[in-house]
């Protein structure tokens, strides 16, 4: 089979097109045709080793040689334990917890890592979803308690998380304001923001607005500033971020959240099945729709993988997988 391989830390000119072997699922396993795949932060990561966080199991060099954590696709193959799936099923998920390999044409998966796709889903709007959505479902909900009338604002609501969180946010009842950089703003408008900031002409932690929950997806600021945007019992939920404000939020938030009625933390993500059949129900109803900025070919990843970077898109980037081709 054709797949992205990589072996050594850098720039997308690490990454070559090879044919490699075709894997044979073990007896959790479901050996899955890969129709689409989505592009990831923690993909641009993981190829540059940056932050050096991501090297735990790969220090030195990669520890696994396929990236790609979002799939869509159609099973071949099921092994001997498996109970979920057969041959033919159209499913999606999330393979991060269990080997990663979506930048291929085929690719083995743990059972329980997978779902049943909609029907009424394209193996491209599938794939766009599964880290991205649930990180945004575990942000506003499990970690933010998203109540129906609250004021959310989402930081970085025109890339993948982003975007899901906005149609979430107003699915659960919100008044949501989203804030990117200009290019993005009539995007964000049209998936039903109640109101949009220009971070390059606003500063909301300035403004004098106060929002009852914060989704922050790009964790620039201090949280101090966050602070002072958030309602006397408000809280700020960290998605994304750079590895000083992580570490500034694991310090200063519980004493924040201990010396005032805000509640200030940092959203573990952890993939489950259960978050994603909630996603499919919100898409099934025409609540949640992906939101897809591109689509390259699998010989094209290393300029997904740059162009998301580099910080451009407005929703997800998508690979399309042809069997067979280059």
């Amino acid at each position: 089979m054709k797949a992205v391989v990589y072996t050594k830390y850098g720039t997308k000119d690490v990454l070559k097109l090879k044919e490699v072997e075709k894997p044979t699922p073990k007896a959790n396993e479901v050996l899955v045709q890969i129709h689409a795949a989505s592009v990831n932060s923690w993909d641009w990561d993981l190829l540059r080793g940056i932050p050096f966080l991501v090297r735990l199991g790969g220090l030195l060099k990669p520890k696994y040689n396929i990236l790609g954590a979002d799939v869509a696709g159609r099973v071949e193959a099921v092994g001997k334990h498996v109970k979920q799936f057969r041959p033919g099923d159209e499913v999606f998920g999330d393979i991060s917890g269990c080997g990663w390999g979506g930048f291929a044409e085929y690719v083995c998966a743990r059972e329980d890592a997978l779902t049943l796709k909609s029907s009424g889903m394209t193996f491209d709007e599938a794939a766009a979803i599964p880290q991205a959505a649930v990180l945004a479902l575990q942000g506003l909900r499990a970690q933010g308690k998203i109540q129906k009338g609250q004021k959310i604002l989402i930081n970085g609501a025109g890339g993948g998380v982003g975007t899901f969180a906005v149609q979430m946010a107003k699915s659960f009842g919100g008044e949501v304001t989203g804030v990117d950089s200009t290019n993005k703003l009539n995007m964000l408008k049209s998936i039903g923001l109640d109101h949009v900031i220009d971070y390059t002409q606003i500063d909301f932690t300035q403004n004098g607005q106060r929002y009852d929950l914060i989704l922050d997806v790009v964790g620039t600021r201090s949280l101090f500033d966050y602070k002072r945007a958030l309602s006397p019992q408000g809280a700020y939920v960290m998605v994304g971020g750079s590895m000083a404000r992580i570490f500034q939020l694991l310090l200063l938030g519980p004493w924040i959240s201990r010396i005032s009625k805000v509640k200030m933390g940092i959203l573990i993500h952890k993939p489950n099945k259960e978050d994603l059949n909630i996603i499919k129900e919100l898409f099934e109803a025409d609540k949640v729709v992906p939101v897809i900025d591109r689509r390259y070919a699998l010989n094209e990843v290393a300029d997904a993988l740059q162009y998301l970077g580099d910080g451009h898109p407005q929703g997800k980037v998508v690979i399309v997988v042809e069997q067979g081709g280059d």
